[in-house]
């Protein structure tokens, strides 16, 4: 077995494992239980390490660092309650033992006590002289209450005491997203690459903040930094691509996107990107089988599944639309954009029963725009199906209650069960929200213009 790892003595390991063996007592001193301790908690060997802290405890029973290490166990054991009492104990002893305010805190985070882990924190903030740790943890603490803005001013305190910490890096640009102050980020990171001007992480930020706000030259230039700092940051190509798709460059997107399929695995998001890129440019075989390719990368892919859906859709050619969302509805049978991909394509193709089972889901997924009710209306008309058309009907006037289209539908169905009192309620009610539509109730309903009802319903000749 190989004890060896960076920064500890493999001596104590092995002699420690050679007494529980041998029942023989060896002596340590604390730093090297704490170390034996350490060493196993990192391990996940957290019987063994129980063990070595209650050995070293025994031989040291003042130590604050293995009764420390204990309380440590203890946590990753779940074990609070056993935890807080030795706390208890050691800060009756050491009142100014700041990590024993940090394990307090620790505790209380996990319990959802954020505010009382705060205090701890602070406290255990003023007795440190390492205060790294203690800014970071406070940063959490500010997240988990949405607090973004203390957060960030924590996170910038750990950036400002570890330059290289990335992950503060990132949950800076993240609170400043949260608080919706782009400009603000904006600030921050340039000031930030003042300090540190080659931080390819810093410039990636910068640039997708310069996103946000359209403001595209400059994310570009930002990109092309990040990727000067580092010519393999894949995140940095994406959003260039991104950029000079948004400014119509879509040839030198195209050339962005293809670098990262050679530094690494194909994505799906560049293969994806690359066909849209390729149909704004009228590469039409290109773009399809570009946009194959995503999504064989990753089939669950939405975007991808649309946008061929939507390439067919726009060439009438809705067998083809029909073919590939049947795939895509089997992967997510809960996608608003399918169904109205499956529903749209079977009323193109007179598939009358599939297109009101399509509809009808729509609905069911809580898709509730006026154009989905009256097409759905517009199917049960075609199946002469009276009656779900006026549920359906009267459900869509629950939601928009001023369209005159939803109330001309219904009252043409109305009339096609001949009740005439509820088909003259739902006409003048249509007609004096919008007469401008009667004409299209005519031809919806080419029998109504003879009518009588609607001649006495709306007084007109």
């Amino acid at each position: 077995m190989d004890f060896s790892f960076d920064g500890f003595s493999d001596l104590p390991v092995p002699r420690f494992e050679s007494m529980l063996k041998t029942n023989e007592i060896y002596f340590f001193d604390a730093t090297e239980f704490e170390e034996i301790g350490q060493y196993y908690i990192d391990m996940g060997s957290l019987q063994m390490a129980k063990k070595a802290i209650e050995v070293g405890l025994g031989q040291h029973p003042e130590s604050t660092e293995l009764t420390l290490l204990l309380v440590e166990y203890y946590i990753l054991k779940n074990s609070y309650n056993d935890a807080l009492l030795l706390l208890d104990n050691l800060l009756t002893l050491e009142p100014y033992n700041a990590f024993a305010y940090q394990h307090l805190a620790v505790i209380q985070s996990k319990r959802n006590q954020h505010q009382e882990a705060i205090e701890s924190l602070k406290k255990g903030l003023t007795l440190s002289s390492d205060k790294y740790e203690f800014h970071s943890l406070l940063a959490m603490e500010y997240l988990y209450l949405d607090e973004f803005f203390m957060a960030k001013e924590f996170f910038i305190k750990c950036l400002e005491e570890d330059i290289t910490d990335n992950h503060a890096l990132y949950n800076i640009i993240y609170c400043f997203e949260s608080l919706k102050d782009a400009d603000g980020a904006i600030t921050y990171m340039n000031a930030f690459l003042d300090s540190d001007p080659y931080n390819e992480v810093a410039w990636h930020q910068l640039g997708r903040q310069y996103l946000s706000k359209k403001m595209y030259d400059q994310a570009i230039t930002a990109f092309d930094f990040a990727i000067i700092c580092d010519d393999t940051f894949i995140g940095a190509y994406l959003e260039l691509g991104k950029s000079l798709e948004q400014l119509g460059r879509y040839n030198e997107a195209i050339n962005y996107y293809e670098i990262t399929l050679g530094i690494d695995d194909p994505t799906a998001f560049a293969l994806l990107r690359i066909g849209e890129c390729h149909l704004n440019l009228g590469n039409e075989v290109l773009a399809i089988k570009y946009i194959k390719k995503a999504i064989h990368e990753d089939p669950l892919l939405d975007k991808g599944w649309l946008a061929l859906c939507e390439y067919f859709m726009r060439k009438n050619a809705y067998a083809k639309v029909l073919h590939y969302i049947k795939k895509a509805v089997k992967i997510d049978n809960t996608h608003v954009h399918y169904w109205r991909l499956y529903a749209q394509a079977n009323k193109a193709l007179g598939f009358w029963d599939e297109a009101n089972v399509a509809f009808e889901r729509l609905v069911n997924l809580g898709n509730y725009e006026v154009q989905t009710w009256l097409d759905w209306a517009g199917i049960l008309l075609q199946l002469q199906e009276y009656s779900s058309g006026i549920k359906a009907l009267r459900q869509g006037i629950e939601f928009h209650p001023e369209n005159g289209q939803l109330h001309y539908m219904l009252a043409g169905f109305y009339m096609m069960q001949a009740n005439a009192s509820e088909a003259s309620f739902f006409l003048k009610n249509a007609y004096a929200i919008n007469p401008k539509d009667l004409d299209v109730f005519f031809e919806t309903f080419p029998s109504s213009k003879t009518q009588h009802l609607v001649k006495d319903t709306l007084s007109i000749s």
